[in-house]
């Protein structure tokens, strides 16, 4: 929306799963294979997978984000749907959906890489990302992207009192400094919150989990674009 240029050093703050690259698709791939092996006989699948997002909630409380909290969230649905008892057989077939996610390689979304290879040598970029350590730290050594970024930051949870810290931390001028990602929940609204401008890029598998109504600031602080590419027209 619009092609406001910012003129200056900015400090741009960039998600990784889903802005950089594809992630969300291969749990959904993993999701459908779980209802369609599940298939069962009172609940369509559309109520398989309410009950499923319901448990993730309870899961990430406990289990954070990552591999094993799918796992898991995909072992308690399955306990409290299925109408035959659960064998170890059962259970490791359930959790077999979840680790066949660990294997797929890095796909980076197009223009990411020349997109971050303009920006970097215009401005300070920052990798924000959640998650668990480990599982992220691995894509983003994968992803051959580690060099773009002057730090990169793992956290358990992507909040306003996330941003404030990552702000104090690098002294960071909030007028001056973007987070820029998919998802409205955890990359838009909560920079906001803190103060940060944001840059939503939309994508079409956005987790359902971080799906909020993004947040109308009332200055010019939200910009909304089609693709990373895009990001080259305005910083």
């Amino acid at each position: 929306m619009g092609t406001q240029a910012y003129t200056g050093s900015q400090n741009l703050l960039i998600d990784a799963d889903d802005t950089l690259w594809e992630n969300n698709i291969y749990f959904e791939r993993a999701i459908a294979q779980f209802i369609s092996f599940l298939n069962h006989e009172t609940y369509s699948s559309e109520q398989v997978r309410e009950i499923l997002n319901d448990v993730e909630r309870e899961a990430i409380i406990t289990h954070g984000y990552g591999l094993h909290s799918f796992a898991h969230a995909l072992a308690q649905t399955f306990e409290r749907v299925s109408v035959e008892p659960v064998t170890a057989e059962l259970h490791e077939k359930v959790l077999s959906f979840a680790h066949q996610i660990a294997g797929h390689p890095v796909e980076i979304i197009p223009g990411v890489p020349e997109t971050l290879q303009y920006l970097a040598s215009r401005h300070h970029l920052i990798l924000m990302t959640k998650g668990h350590v480990a599982e992220q730290t691995g894509k983003i050594e994968r992803s051959g992207l580690k060099d773009y970024f002057a730090a990169i930051e793992i956290v358990s949870e992507k909040d306003e009192s996330a941003y404030r810290a990552i702000s104090d931390k690098y002294a960071l001028i909030v007028d001056q400094s973007w987070m820029i990602g998919n998802s409205p929940k955890s990359d838009i609204n909560s920079a906001l919150a803190a103060g940060l401008n944001a840059v939503f890029i939309p994508h079409d598998n956005t987790w359902v989990l971080e799906h909020e109504q993004v947040a109308t600031p009332t200055s010019s602080r939200l910009l909304q674009i089609e693709n990373f590419s895009e990001l080259r027209h305005h910083f």
